[in-house]
């Protein structure tokens, strides 16, 4: 009746922010944090969570948000396209020239980026990476919505809805061009 899950994801997870802190960077080398009253979190956030999924990135990561001005997350994709994985983003123009956004970055560190041109927003907030897990829900890729703002994030293993979201990606790449 049911095919099962692959064993080493859910076909579904959620996230949810704010959360309290943002993660240690010392959390996750050998010798830890060692920093006495450090602020940072030393556990499991949504903020660890995200990235470490963008992180499981080996062939592609296609990026389709309204703004990214979280340093953390520009980061790990910028460390991710370093890696070799053909990484690209699609964006909104007013958010592109705002004060903190990451897009400029990415141009240059030579990420492929296109912006939408257009007095509407470009208000999509997903990512597919190897073309079966997708990144979708309300979360704004900002250190706002980290930190402050009541956001989720579904995490879908699912080749077919990964699937329709990058015909939507491969639509607005050539109109944006």
């Amino acid at each position: 009746c049911c095919q099962s899950a692959p064993a080493t994801a859910a076909p579904i997870r959620t996230l949810f922010f704010p959360d309290r802190a943002l993660p240690c960077k010392f959390l996750d080398t050998p010798q830890g944090c060692r920093r006495k009253n450090c602020k940072f979190a030393h556990e499991p956030t949504s903020l660890s969570q995200l990235l470490a999924v963008l992180n499981s990135a080996r062939s592609s990561l296609d990026v389709c948000v309204f703004t990214i001005t979280c340093d953390e997350i520009a980061n790990t994709i910028i460390s991710i396209a370093k890696r070799g994985v053909a990484v690209r983003v699609i964006s909104d123009d007013q958010q592109a020239v705002a004060l903190g956004s990451d897009i400029a970055r990415f141009r240059t560190e030579g990420i492929p980026v296109r912006l939408d041109k257009s007095a509407a927003h470009m208000h999509h907030k997903f990512a597919i990476i190897d073309h079966h897990t997708l990144l979708n829900g309300s979360f704004n890729w900002s250190r706002q919505a980290v930190l402050g703002n009541n956001e989720n994030v579904l995490i879908i293993h699912d080749r077919q809805t990964a699937a329709r979201f990058e015909t939507e990606f491969a639509r607005l790449w050539q109109l944006f061009s």
